[in-house]
């Protein structure tokens, strides 16, 4: 784990918990601040991408850790945003359980020698994800008549926005968890060989 592309998904691993931990405690602007960490954690995402593809440092590891950060991270904003009543537990079962899927789908690969890398349908469904998240969070915030966000956010629908984001997303996890088992059924037909 030498790569500071490595090092930057464990961050986001310890993130994930930290987001949770911000609607514990009775600090002012909590769902600000719970935005604005889980903007830097899932752009993180993109950041630990792209210094290890420049950098020459794609790893196994990396390629492994990087999705399971980006798992947890959603999963606890999802499971703390459905505690809050902020989603519905139905739109959480689902995309959760396409992320255990999919990760399972990828641990029988690499046990047949094989790396399923994201594709293109999995990271627009994650960037749907972080945007209606993030939406949801801010939504908190005005649903908790938090003035300050009212002042900021008050001239924007972000009810609306949080309802439509979390709607796409869902159909998005769908969608690329489907893409992911049509494109790698190879690796089913060689388990059961």
């Amino acid at each position: 784990m030498d790569s500071v592309a490595n090092k930057i998904t464990v961050a986001r691993i310890i993130l994930a918990p930290l987001y949770v931990i911000i609607f514990l405690l009775p600090i002012p602007y909590r769902e600000l601040w719970a935005a604005l960490l889980f903007v830097i954690a899932a752009s993180s995402d993109g950041l630990d991408g792209y210094l290890a593809r420049k950098s020459k440092t794609v790893t196994t590891f990396g390629k492994f850790l990087d999705p399971l950060a980006d798992k947890l991270l959603i999963s606890a904003a999802l499971i703390t945003l459905t505690w809050l009543q902020q989603v519905g537990p139905l739109a959480v079962f689902t995309i959760i359980c396409r992320e255990f899927a999919v990760t399972g789908l990828r641990v029988i690969a690499a046990s047949q020698g094989t790396v399923i890398s994201a594709s293109k349908l999995g990271k627009a469904k994650t960037l749907s994800q972080i945007i209606a998240i993030t939406a949801l969070t801010l939504n908190l915030g005005l649903d908790s008549g938090n003035t300050w966000v009212h002042k900021v956010l008050g001239f924007l629908p972000v009810e609306l926005i949080a309802k439509i984001a979390i709607i796409v997303a869902v159909i998005m996890t769908v969608v690329s968890g489907l893409d992911y088992f049509i494109k790698n059924k190879y690796v089913f037909k060689k388990g059961l060989a």
